[in-house]
């Protein structure tokens, strides 16, 4: 039946396209059009009810709590605007008017930016892009803006093998002025880098095809790849500022990137994400090879992203994809509690086809099988073609947790980064000093659409289906192996069906990051960012305080001090409003009622007047290598302390850490608030089903579109949760403080 189904294709393909071709050419990019951003604000009133409910509960505050989203897609990047296609039940463009309209009054958000993909940005696009988020920021300029809009981009590098592969980072800029933002984005191509996108011309001529109606989205698909095509490399060696504005600028590396930023001389912080991501992190990467030297900024490179709505990148786990020996070899590890290896799975797959054959022989097999799964990476499935989630079950991926990120990376994790030193030269060790965050990466234009957590699966994460089973046969490229019994190996790659097949049940609505901020501007926003005093959550407006109360001084979250005593904290958390349906009517007027739901999907942020509960808090110890050599899975105490919350609105904490004064190391310290139980989209993942002895042996994928079962939100409860960012407790060097270390009496 597949096999004709291709035929078919195959002969609509040959007739049409002729057709084809010629309107390919016609294609303008249409649907990229910066749009109109609506020229009316947030009432002040609004702001003003925000404001005095935050001071209901934390009336000694001296600072407001801000809500917003650093990391925002719209169809400028290529992967929005390849999932907007109607052949995969896409929306259609949004483009940057969609996210500024959506921040301000679907998300009610007080500051957010765009983040699209640097290497897929035309010259053209960067500058509509950039006049789009004037134009957003411009409806709300006074001394306190309903919105403050942020302009960015995303370096997005993606390296072939794990040595050379550095992850994304999102660059973002204090101001907007054609004098504080670079006159073109920096990509991470000229190295080893991995961009699938612009190998989809053929995909996007074939669905023009089978799917005449909407010939013009393709087309204009189309005609964004040749306009990237066409662009020319900056020449190398030059620097940033000399270079033409029109060509492609290349930082392969972070400490090109670094320098370049150097060049231009703007205000920037360089926000790295997704290093823990499997989807397209390699096997055995890690965050080492960043603390060399000139790999590390700590100057701009002072935030992270925890959560998004690709998942959970903060806990460290001691499960590995395989272990390599001294002389480079490759072992597959056995099953844990925790963790399924993809290699083991492989030997087992094996095993069922070995029917007939020798043991001898069947035992060989099942090795060869799981020494090709090593080589495969996210290309698994390619060791078995026509093999899917039911046979891979959930192998690759982290059991427990709270919204983990697909084919978990342990040496990616913030965890991790947290816990790494180095010695140097001026006695200092190197270490990534992190403030926590978290963002949504939605690629439709929506930032923060974790205000609500119902079943709406599209447009809340970013899960997309094919509309229908001819469509799906169509993006299906498994084979059927010539001898079901025989390993077949696939080239390492990025993507692969199961990776298709599964990943959905990894996408969520997405987080937050909050700032404590002295005001509503874009100053006030930027310095709270800078000195990171800022936290995450996984999409609720939760309230968080994480101070280290020594004397008369107060230590924020993102404090770094020096301490030989005891430190000595507070904890003051307060659970997000419980949502009421439908938007305000501040929405309803700003907005028109068609617009109010394609783009707010019929829902708003609409708090009302009760607060979850927090149900605990938990704080977090790491304490950092002294040496390279030291295991860090010793030195992350998580969690170490647990606290339970009584009933109230507000739940406060205080703890001290006696061990410090006399443990001759730095400790790090953060905490996590954690709301009472909710349903939550995709909160159980594959839905995974194990036997009596712990075995897996089923899975249910969250689908989408042609797969979707009817009624199936993908829906479990979960605990709702804020990461505070950090404070840094080191041993006194006997040197003065730095003054961006000092710390700062409380206001």
């Amino acid at each position: 039946m597949r096999r004709l189904a291709w035929v078919v294709g195959g002969l609509f393909f040959v007739l049409g396209s002729i057709l084809v071709l010629g309107l390919w050419a016609s294609g303008r990019g249409a649907d990229q059009a910066e749009g109109r951003v609506s020229t009316t604000p947030r009432p002040a009133t609004e702001l003003a009810a925000r404001n005095r409910a935050q001071r209901s509960v934390a009336p000694e505050a001296a600072r407001q709590v801000l809500f917003g989203d650093l990391h925002v897609h719209t169809t400028y990047s290529l992967d929005a605007f390849f999932t907007s296609m109607p052949i995969l039940g896409g929306e259609g463009a949004h483009p940057p008017a969609d996210a500024c309209d959506f921040a301000r009054h679907c998300a009610a958000l007080d500051f957010f930016s765009i983040t699209d993909h640097a290497s897929e940005l035309t010259p053209d696009h960067w500058a509509r892009e950039k006049a789009a988020v004037r134009q957003c920021d411009a409806v709300g300029a006074g001394s306190d803006p309903d919105l403050v809009a942020f302009h960015g981009f995303e370096w997005t590098q993606i390296g072939s093998t794990a040595d050379r592969h550095f992850g994304h980072k999102n660059v973002i800029f204090r101001g907007l002025g054609e004098d504080e933002v670079p006159r073109r984005p920096i990509t991470s191509l000229g190295g080893e880098d991995i961009n699938p996108w612009h190998a989809l011309g053929g995909v996007m001529r074939a669905a023009a095809v089978v799917d005449p109606l909407h010939w013009r989205r393709y087309a204009d698909f189309g005609w964004k790849i040749d306009q990237l095509a066409a662009l020319r490399r900056c020449p190398r060696g030059v620097d940033t500022r000399e270079l033409p504005a029109d060509c492609v600028e290349e930082a392969p590396t972070p400490d090109v990137l670094f320098r370049k930023l150097d060049e231009w001389g703007f205000d920037s912080l360089v926000i790295p994400h997704g290093n823990a991501w499997g989807s397209y992190t390699p096997a055995t990467t890690s965050w080492d090879k960043q603390l060399e030297p000139g790999m590390h900024d700590p100057v701009r490179q002072r935030l992270i992203e925890v959560m998004s709505g690709h998942g959970n990148s903060e806990r460290h786990r001691t499960f590995r994809e395989y272990h390599v020996d001294a002389e480079g070899g490759k072992h597959c590890p056995e099953p844990t509690e925790d963790y399924l290896p993809c290699c083991w799975q492989a030997g087992e797959i094996m095993r069922k086809r070995c029917d007939g054959l020798a043991p001898a022989e069947c035992e060989q097999r099942v090795a060869r099988a799981r020494a090709l799964a090593m080589e495969a990476g996210n290309a698994v499935d390619g060791v078995f073609p026509g093999t899917g989630a039911a046979d891979w079950l959930d192998c690759g991926q982290a059991r427990s947790g709270f919204k983990p990120a697909y084919g978990l990376r342990p040496r990616g994790t913030v965890q991790y980064a947290t816990s790494l030193s180095r010695p140097s030269e001026g006695g200092e060790p190197r270490r990534f000093r992190f403030g926590f965050i978290a963002s949504s990466d939605n690629h439709t234009g929506r930032p923060a659409t974790g205000y609500k957590t119902d079943g709406a699966k599209r447009g809340r994460t970013d899960m997309i289906g094919p509309r229908t089973a001819f469509h799906a046969m169509l993006l299906d490229r498994r084979g059927t192996p010539e001898d079901p019994q025989q390993p077949f190996a696939a080239e390492p790659g990025i993507a692969s069906p199961l990776q298709v097949e599964r990943l959905a049940s990894f996408l969520y609505p997405g987080g937050v990051v909050a700032v404590h901020a002295a005001g509503r501007g874009r100053d006030a926003i930027w310095e709270a960012l800078r000195r990171r005093e800022v936290y995450g959550t996984s999409g609720p407006r939760m309230l968080l305080w994480f101070d280290l109360e020594n004397g008369e001084i107060r230590h924020p979250m993102g404090s770094e001090v020096e301490l030989g005593g005891t430190p000595r904290f507070r904890v003051r958390a307060v659970g997000s409003f419980v949502q009421k349906p439908g938007c305000p009517s501040q929405v309803r007027d700003a907005l028109s009622a068609e617009r109010l739901q394609s783009l707010c999907l019929g829902e708003c942020y609409h708090p009302g007047d009760r607060r979850h509960a927090i149900d605990r808090i938990e704080v977090v110890r790491i304490r950092p290598q002294l040496d390279p050599s030291e295991d860090v899975g010793r030195l992350i105490e998580d969690p170490w302390r647990v606290f339970r919350c009584e009933t109230g609105e507000v739940c406060q904490v205080e703890f001290e850490d006696p061990e410090h004064a006399g443990s001759a190391r730095d400790a790090v310290y953060y905490v996590r608030a954690l709301q009472e139980p909710t349903p939550a989209l995709n909160g159980a993942q594959l839905r995974t089903r194990f036997d009596a002895e712990g075995r897996a042996i089923s899975v249910r994928p969250c689908q989408v579109g042609a797969g979707e079962e009817p009624g199936d939100d993908c829906l479990a409860p979960v605990r709702e949760r804020a990461w505070s960012s950090p404070i840094f407790v080191d041993q006194p060097r006997g040197v003065p403080l730095p003054a961006d270390r000092q710390a700062r009496p409380a206001l």
